[in-house]
């Protein structure tokens, strides 16, 4: 049963295999993961304006191979908009593609999982996680 709609930065990270540990945990519940085609769209662009575009495009498709894609569909339309005006009344914009990401998300009841809490913490009824290890203290 799918409960998480991996970001885009995070998916970066797992391409990346940085940092260490993230992949266990995304192979512990990748059952449960999916991405958006908004994602997908831009994990693809940025193979495509990478410097090995072909390499990049490979590693994007044999990691998207692995999840359920999910449509950016009409309901989602609906829960983005209304996510935009909301901020945007409260003067808390997020990002743009953020938006659409949220709004699919919300719509199909998933979690995001990002390394980006603070955008996605200002939608209401979005839950969102970071997967990403704690940094350890400075002190």
């Amino acid at each position: 049963m799918l409960r998480y709609m991996l970001d885009t930065n995070l998916c970066i990270r797992l391409l990346r295999d940085r940092p260490k540990g993230l992949r266990d945990r995304f192979n512990e519940n990748a059952d449960a993961l999916c991405i958006s085609t908004i994602i997908l769209n831009e994990l693809l662009y940025g193979a495509e304006k990478s410097a090995d575009p072909v390499k990049h495009r490979a590693s994007v498709e044999n990691f998207a191979a692995r999840l359920v894609i999910l449509q950016f569909d009409e309901a989602a339309a609906a829960h983005a908009a209304n996510i935009r005006a909301v901020l945007e009344r409260k003067g808390q914009m997020i990002g743009g593609y953020d938006v659409l990401i949220a709004g699919h998300a919300r719509s199909a009841g998933l979690s995001v999982i990002t390394g980006n809490l603070r955008e996605f913490t200002r939608v209401d009824g979005l839950i969102a996680e970071d997967w990403l290890p704690e940094k350890p203290d400075s002190n």
